[in-house]
């Protein structure tokens, strides 16, 4: 004689198991987006990605390249003559741009002859794609700096529209990611101040 179950005991330890099964899936699966949120958050706080749109800063940097940027490279100290920064336009506050330090606060900057000078000595620039053809002098004031990009003759930058004020700066450019056969460290010159 078969003895029938009520419906609600039919395979209880089975039912048991999968409703677990469940659980432990959808605990695991919480916590690996809470995880990869985290993780977001924590890269974004730290990094940022740009695309490099134009010339402005070949041979250095060309069109369509995508760098990383450090954005705690100044929260500790400022930023260094040769540094590639970038930072929020100050003609188009929802445009990036990346470009050269050149000035820094207190200095003068003197651009004639083909060749940059800061405070009367000459800077030695083996990176840039071809000598200035302007001249100007420009005296940089505490809390700004003075940017070039190292395609001289072709960049929009403080020669053309002024000072950057410091707090514009987002960070410093580290690294090429993209394309692939682009990657590298960006190598930010230390110029020295030749003799005058």
């Amino acid at each position: 004689m078969e003895i029938l179950k009520p419906e609600n005991q039919v395979d209880h330890p089975a039912r048991a198991r999968e409703d677990a099964g469940w659980q432990h899936f959808l605990r695991d699966l919480f916590e690996t987006i809470g995880l990869a949120l985290v993780l977001f958050a924590l890269i974004n706080t730290l990094t940022a990605r740009v695309r490099v749109d134009g010339f402005s800063m070949l041979p250095t940097l060309r069109d369509g390249e995508l760098v990383l940027v450090n954005k705690l490279a100044y929260r500790f100290s400022s930023p260094a003559r040769g540094d590639i920064i970038v930072f929020r336009s100050t003609t188009n506050t929802d445009m990036e741009l990346i470009k050269r330090v050149i000035g820094l606060p207190g200095e003068t900057v003197q651009i004639g002859g083909g060749r940059v000078l800061v405070n009367g000595q000459a800077l030695n620039e083996p990176y840039i794609h071809a000598s200035p053809n302007y001249s100007g002098e420009w005296h940089v004031p505490p809390g700004y700096l003075f940017v070039l990009g190292d395609n001289r003759n072709d960049s929009s930058d403080s020669h053309s529209w002024g000072f950057l004020p410091v707090e514009n700066v987002i960070g410093k450019a580290m690294l090429i990611y993209w394309p692939p056969p682009d990657w590298a460290m960006i190598d930010h010159v230390r110029m020295a101040l030749a003799a005058p």
